[in-house]
């Protein structure tokens, strides 16, 4: 059987890995393992050790990580420790942790499918959600359903097809009173769309599958400095540590990258904009470089012309 002091150093080694965002889950995990096997019969002292690397857990998911899968991980622990420890406001402490983290998945309602066959999709990596909600349909969709039905509905009686015309005349006044009804929210949502600039998609799938991947090397890390870290996760960088690369050559954790990517289409420091998948944005993009040129030529010929008549 493993001593205590050595399982204590075990429990310091693993609350050193919570630190890294790629072993956390892992961490948590042994974590777990430890405190089901050792807890029932450990000393106050080592039951006080593994209470103060729990209580780190919470730390760290309150504070830094945001992602589903790892607040799973939390989860799992906190449920394990509220069962077993005996002290009041440890167990106290542990059920606010378990109703946050339950907060955070979503699982006061609707459980979360997150098994890895689950046909509604799973964690792409480290507890990033790959499938998101269907959103509901814009007013201009709604708006072009009922014009397709009221269309079919006067096909239907120009051509003698229909079964009960009395039923028929009561529907197509139904979906007409419909689409008026609906004009007060359509008509100021299509100039809105018109002026709007258009929301910013997520990079391209394959720029991001195309990103090169360094290994930080003593020498790169000379350069970078010994406080240098991960501008997502902030975490210190170290020798060997996995970095993807930004064409503006910003570099990150790939699981820390990843996240951001699926949601924007720029660097997390300086911005610099990646390509899309989304042609009618880069269509825009480009239209608004060709204005932005036009703008600048005729700020230069004003000034042009300003220098003239001096």
């Amino acid at each position: 059987m493993a001593s205590e002091e050595g399982l204590k150093l075990q429990l310091e080694e693993f609350q050193k890995q919570l630190g890294k965002k790629q072993k956390f889950e892992d961490a948590v995990s042994s974590i777990k393992s430890l405190l089901r096997e050792f807890y029932p019969s450990a000393s106050p002292s080592l039951r006080k050790s593994f209470y103060s690397v729990i209580c780190r857990v919470a730390t760290i998911l309150k504070t830094r990580y945001t992602a589903p899968g790892f607040w799973l991980a939390g989860l799992g622990l906190f449920e394990q420790a509220e069962w077993l420890v005996s002290d009041s406001s440890e167990k106290e402490h542990l059920r606010s942790c378990i109703a946050q983290a339950k907060e955070q998945l979503h699982l006061t309602e609707n459980p979360p499918d997150v098994s890895p066959n689950s046909s509604r999709g799973g964690y792409l990596f480290e507890g990033h959600l790959t499938v998101d909600p269907e959103p509901p349909q814009p007013q201009w969709l709604v708006q072009s359903n009922l014009v397709n039905s009221m269309a079919s509905l006067v096909g239907a009686e120009s051509s003698g097809g229909l079964a009960d015309p009395n039923n028929t005349a009561e529907n197509a006044a139904n979906i007409l009173e419909e689409l008026i009804s609906n004009l007060d929210t359509i008509i100021p949502e299509i100039m809105d769309n018109e002026s709007r600039v258009p929301r910013v998609p997520p990079a391209s799938k394959e720029v991001v599958a195309n990103l090169p991947v360094i290994t930080l090397t003593e020498e790169i890390m000379a350069r970078l400095g010994q406080d240098a870290e991960c501008a997502i996760c902030k975490e210190n960088l170290v020798v060997d540590d996995k970095m993807q690369e930004l064409p503006c050559k910003h570099t990150f954790h790939p699981p820390c990258l990843k996240p951001w990517l699926d949601e924007h289409n720029s660097c997390p420091i300086c911005r610099h904009e990646l390509r899309t998948d989304d042609h009618a944005y880069e269509s825009w993009k480009e239209l608004e470089k060709e204005a932005e040129e036009e703008r600048k030529g005729a700020a230069n010929a004003v000034r042009g012309g300003e220098y003239l008549y001096i």
